[in-house]
């Protein structure tokens, strides 16, 4: 029975912040950690003390972890970043609620005898004779220590307290993974008994030492369960801070975990899901997925729509579960100018398909746009009130320009740039993969047969433009980081930049329709192209549906990465585990890698011909590496193993901690399939006969530090799970049970109710209507069963543990 949980996180703002530059501002930013690893951080607001960030992360994870914290700094270009304050939120306090968190929490100070991580490995007996009790405490080593010196290491010794007696280990020097293996025995006197406690420390030669973290045990467990094995050190308790005066962030975290079970167990409710999208659509009320539609609501409607495409994608249904939703949703819409305007299941689920499916061509039609964009940093403004006059005055004017030099040199940049947007899209239905552009034909068939007639002739153009140009290419362009096309969020002026496309192609998208509505009157200027765009986007759409072939959508797609496809680009810097002749900090080269769907290659440039590569297939750990391995910051190991056993080592170097992560959660994804992955590696290097992290001299000796496969970043690329995405589906049906028994309950009433007019011939009505009422009560009967032995199921591998 495997485990799976995620984390869904939002930094959205601060406030009141504490001033911490001269100028009585600061360059806030926020970073997010998951028991003590770094696995996300906000950008950076300058000059700001309410900072808004809006930055969402999805992080996959073992259902072992602890807590989660957020730390916020201020940015110095000179010397070291300052810390403002933390939150910190254990796993209890973040599922309290099932909703999770949604508040303002204040900050707490950073207090260093709190900062402790790690753990340690214990194996302690309870001993009596004739002098009295004795305690055998068996310190055998510890892993992950926070670092307390400049170096990135530590100088650990242990301190063990029984009673009114302690005794202390060695210290070992330079090492944050110490092996003491040392027994420490401590008698007590008769008749008393006593908790005890492990403390670990830094020993420093000039001050004090640095607390490192703490167990204990109480007397009854010493006595019954005497502890032995690794235990998690703790900080000293103390009261938490109040007050708020080190300011507050606004954060939403939910946590969603749960048990899958072995894929057999879910057979029974794929078959009547599969079975759901070959009926008939329009009047279905008693099928699991019309059940889905009616309960589902808010971000949870999101999530299930994920899960379900991603469900229906595995299995080669994408085109006929997408075609089921839209038959309901036509089938229910009156006016074809609310048509998919709202967020529901069906409107979510071609959202999220454009996105799996999608994503790479999205990324080919907008990046060199966006790029250009973020890189040239032009200024440009159509709204009078929000002109900045003197910040335009580097546009190229003598002086400070007018209003208008103001609009119209603003006019001719975006329209610069929104032609080479439409120029891109309008070109690209050739590279619009062909499980989207048959989704998108389905669309306009089921639109056209419900609002025939030249009156609607533009309503099946809107229905398909509505969901790529306004819930696919506006948004992309509007926030370029949520959909992968730029590392960090815009500056507030380049985002007002992206604002102004955005709109402009929203109302390309609407084909005109709402041009000179509203209050955005300024925007006027910008109406003859976009009306000369119109035209060339009705070609465009046509040319996307106007594809042949049986094939449904989605029919082909197993995986969402293909081998062939390219999942992240970009520089790296490279060094092999082998000693070089060079220092240690020259000794990376740099080098472009790719990662696809079979290997990591890499080349000196992109246009490189020749490139070397490491097969997936051969990965058995992607993990960090200590700072003060290299000297280096951001730095990863990539261990493969060949076909004669041997273990191998890549060191690359990132440019950033976001650029890190991303790098390790894609290979962590990549290579997740792979048998034999590695449970501990070496988070430092072997260097001058011996490893930096624990100071073993065997090259071989195994890993000291666990190792984190399971921690990833949520995103497009995540490889389908059919047996998780069930199980999603199966928890939201829970829900929906009571109302399935209610209906049950109603049909059968209606089926043995007598006649009101028996006089009246009725043969010809009541046989459909009987025969209607029997095949629901069936069905919803066996979707019933089919819950209740999920149910049974779970309660069993429960029981087993």
């Amino acid at each position: 029975m495997a485990k799976s949980g995620s984390l869904s996180i939002r930094v959205v703002e601060g406030r009141a912040l504490p001033a911490k530059d001269v100028s009585g501002s600061s360059d806030p930013y926020c970073l997010v950690k998951v028991d003590d690893e770094v696995v996300a951080r906000t950008a950076t607001i300058w000059r700001s003390l309410s900072p808004f960030w809006g930055e969402e992360y999805t992080v996959h994870l073992p259902l072992d972890f602890h807590h989660l914290a957020f730390y916020v700094l201020d940015e110095d270009t000179v010397g070291h970043d300052d810390i403002i304050g933390k939150i910190s939120l254990s796993k209890e306090a973040i599922t309290a609620d099932p909703r999770g968190i949604d508040s303002w929490i204040n900050l707490s100070r950073v207090d260093p005898d709190e900062e402790v991580q790690g753990e340690v490995c214990l194996a302690v007996k309870l001993l009596e004779d004739a002098r009295g009790r004795c305690l055998r405490c068996h310190v055998r080593q510890a892993r992950d220590l926070a670092p307390r010196d400049i170096s990135g290491t530590s100088d650990p010794f242990a301190r063990v307290f029984w009673g009114s007696r302690s005794l202390e280990t060695s210290t070992i020097k330079k090492t944050r993974f110490p092996h003491w293996d040392e027994v420490l025995e401590l008698r007590e006197a008769p008749g008393t008994t006593s908790p005890l406690r492990v403390e670990l420390w830094d020993w420093d030669m000039v001050g004090k030492n640095d607390f490192l973290g703490m167990v204990e045990f109480t007397p009854q467990t010493l006595q019954q369960k005497p502890p032995n094995g690794w235990f998690r050190l703790l900080p000293f308790p103390r009261a938490e801070d109040s007050g708020g005066s080190l300011g507050a962030l606004r954060l939403k975290v939910r946590l969603t975990e749960d048990r899958v079970l072995p894929s057999q167990y879910y057979q029974p409710l794929m078959e009547l899901l599969l079975e759901s999208v070959q009926g008939p659509a329009e009047e279905d009320t008693t099928s699991p997925l019309a059940l889905l539609e009616e309960l589902a609501s808010g971000d949870c409607r999101q999530d299930l729509a994920t899960k379900l495409v991603k469900l229906f994608l595995g299995r080669g249904l994408a085109g006929p579960f997408l075609d089921y939703l839209t038959r309901r949703e036509v089938a229910r819409t009156n006016d074809p100018n609310t048509l998919f305007r709202s967020n529901s299941l069906a409107s979510k689920s071609m959202e999220q398909f454009m996105k799996l499916v999608g994503m790479r061509y999205l990324h080919e039609v907008l990046r060199p746009v966006i790029s250009r964009v973020f890189e040239e940093k032009k200024y440009m403004e159509l709204d009078p009130s929000k002109m900045d006059l003197n910040r335009s005055r580097r546009i190229s004017f003598k002086g400070t320009p007018t209003e208008e030099q103001v609009r119209e040199t603003s006019l001719g940049l975006l329209t610069g740039y929104l032609g080479s947007v439409v120029d891109a899209i309008v070109s690209s239905a050739g590279r619009c993969p062909l499980a989207l552009r048959l989704a998108f034909k389905q669309l306009q068939q089921c639109v056209e047969k419900r609002f025939p007639g030249m009156e609607h002739q533009d309503v099946k153009y809107l229905a398909t433009s509505g969901f790529l140009f306004l819930r696919f290419f506006a948004p992309a362009i509007l926030t370029p980081k949520l959909f992968d096309l730029r590392d960090h969020h815009a500056d507030p002026q380049t985002s007002r930049s992206l604002l102004l496309l955005a709109k402009a192609v929203q109302s390309i998208g609407n084909l005109g329709q709402q041009l000179g509505q509203g209050k955005e009157q300024w925007l006027a200027p910008l109406h003859p192209f976009l009306l000369q765009s119109i035209s060339r986007v009705r070609d465009f759409l046509d040319q996307l549906v106007d594809v042949d072939g049986d094939e449904e959508a989605g029919g082909s797609t197993c995986a969402l990465v293909q081998p062939s496809t390219i999942v992240r680009e970009g520089f790296l810097l490279k060094r092999k585990e082998e000693p070089a002749s060079l220092a240690t900090r020259f000794a990376f080269k740099k080098r472009y890698f790719r990662l696809s769907g079979r290997d990591l290659s890499y080349s000196k440039t992109p246009e490189w011909q020749v490139h070397s590569s490491i097969p997936l297939s051969c990965i058995r750990a992607v993990e960090r590496v200590d700072e003060g391995a290299f000297q280096l910051p951001h730095v990863m190991q990539v261990v493969t193993q060949d076909g004669t056993g041997a273990s191998h080592t890549t060191y690359l170097q990132c440019k950033n901690v976001n650029d890190l992560n991303q790098w390790l959660s894609a290979l962590r994804k990549a290579s997740a399939p792979n048998p034999g992955k590695l449970a501990a590696c070496h988070p430092g290097a072997f260097r001058s006969g011996r490893w930096t992290c624990c100071l073993q001299a065997e090259r071989s000796a195994v890993g000291c530090s666990r190792t984190h496969s399971a921690v990833t970043l949520g995103d497009w690329s995540d490889p389908l799970d059919p047996d998780a995405e069930a199980q999603m589906v199966y928890r939201q049906l829970l829900l929906g049970r009571d109302q399935l028994r209610l209906k049950l309950l109603e049909d059968s009433s209606l089926d043995t109710a007598p006649d009101v007019d028996p006089g009246k011939d009725s043969s010809a009505v009541d046989g459909p209507c009987a025969e209607v009422l029997a095949q629901q009560r069936e069905a919803t009967t066996r979707l019933l069963q089919v819950l209740e032995d999920l149910e049974q199921a779970h309660e069993e591998f429960q029981k087993r543990g």
